[in-house]
């Protein structure tokens, strides 16, 4: 198990995914403060370019590469500076295994779920940015961690939220969770309008600076949807009483509502950086250039119940994670294959959901017991998704598994 240090002390960090928005902003994070965080190992599946620079501004001690036929290029930027390098896919888990005392984990999709599981069994405080891993393996991931005694710190900004006003001491005098969306660039639009939608509208955020895969998910609620079910592994409450809702200034990322009536919130400018000080400097706080909120210059604040004729990937996550078993891991395989397909042109957007529901409802669940399990659920489900979109495809869902995207 690895001794937590005091809020004080340097406190060795890993990023999983060092190139994403999330990544990029826990970068400057550390950059700001080096002799308190320095830094074990930086992944990334191939910006390359963006690896080396944060390394050798960081001093790390390793890079990895997903891509293997980058490595050579990386070891050349990195010529002389005694930075250690590696690639592949078995080089990123070992990288989430080596002794950090933090490792944030901000890679995107199921491809995060290994290197995560890496860092929880090495009894790490592990930052997730990657709802994925609790998405599909939700109890196998909560387990190791009670079993290697790992701290699990959420980092998307509502499961933040939640968790700094959330009383875990009394579980049992909260009444609902409310985690609070921003509804996407779709909020307004018809079905109609929707269907005729680009990848371009899709991933033109109004709120955040995410990257395609993340943005898509929030056009069409899947996003909500994937961290209802990780809250529902977060947090003592039961599915019934994790809420959503439209909210698309931002500014309140979640909401408590305890049994005697009071609403606590936690409210912030959209910057990543403050999520990710909060997880980084636990148990304490640290200082961050995000900006400070005006809510006098806001001077309104709207609230909306999402619509599940528009969106109904929140009813479809809702579903998964009341059957239980595969079904969770199931719809997250689909979504993936999915919304690559909508962003390579080849289904429409309305076409996300009605995959990702076939999929589910014509796929067996069942239990979730290891690892294997969970990577057969997964393959089955991409198997039967791709072949939704095109029947002569079977290559594809191979290329979509292993990509092991940085979080943008």
């Amino acid at each position: 198990m690895v001794m937590i240090p005091s809020a004080a002390s340097p406190r060795r960090v890993t990023i999983l995914g060092s190139t994403g928005s999330v990544g990029r902003s826990t970068v400057d994070l550390l950059s700001r403060e080096p002799e308190r965080f320095p830094v074990e190992a930086l992944t990334a599946q191939t910006n390359i370019a963006l690896l080396a620079e944060q390394a050798l501004m960081l001093k790390a001690r390793l890079a990895v590469v997903g891509d293997e036929a980058l490595l050579p290029e990386l070891r050349q930027r990195l010529a002389g500076s005694g930075i250690e390098t590696a690639a592949g896919s078995k080089a990123i888990v070992e990288a989430a295994a080596r002794p950090a005392d933090w490792v944030m984990a901000a890679i995107v999709g199921a491809a995060g779920l290994e290197p995560t599981l890496a860092a929880v069994r090495r009894g790490a405080i592990v930052a997730l940015a990657n709802k994925e891993s609790l998405v599909c393996a939700g109890a196998l991931v909560m387990r190791e961690a009670a079993l290697h005694g790992a701290t699990i710190l959420p980092v998307d900004s509502e499961h933040n939220a939640i968790f700094q006003v959330f009383d875990f001491d009394a579980p049992e005098s909260v009444d609902r969770v409310i985690l609070t969306a921003s509804g996407g660039p779709f909020r307004t639009l018809s079905l109609g309008e929707m269907r005729e939608a680009t990848p371009a509208q899709a991933i033109a955020h109004p709120v955040w600076s995410m990257g395609a895969k993340i943005s898509v998910d929030s056009a069409t609620l899947m996003n909500k949807g994937l961290e209802l079910i990780e809250a529902s592994f977060l947090f003592p409450v039961p599915e019934p009483r994790i809420e959503v809702l439209i909210h698309p200034q931002s500014v309140i990322h979640s909401l408590v509502s305890y049994v005697d009536g009071s609403v606590l919130a936690q409210l912030g400018s959209p910057d990543m950086r403050t999520p990710i000080a909060v997880a980084l400097a636990w148990p304490a706080r640290m200082a961050t250039p995000a900006g400070r909120l005006d809510l006098a210059a806001i001077a309104k604040l709207t609230f909306e119940v999402p619509d599940s004729a528009r969106f109904p990937a929140l009813n479809l996550a809702r579903q998964a994670l009341q059957t239980g078993g595969a079904a969770p891991t199931i719809l997250n395989a689909a979504n993936e294959i999915a919304v690559d397909a909508f962003l390579n042109g080849r289904i429409g957007f309305l076409d996300i959901t009605r995959i990702v529901e076939q999929t589910l409802t014509r796929l067996p669940g069942g239990a979730l017991g290891d690892l294997d399990a969970v990577r057969q659920a997964d393959q089955a489900a991409r198997h039967y998704a791709t072949r939704l979109i095109d029947p002569t495809d079977d290559d594809r869902v191979v290329r979509v598994q292993t990509r092991g995207r940085s979080r943008p």
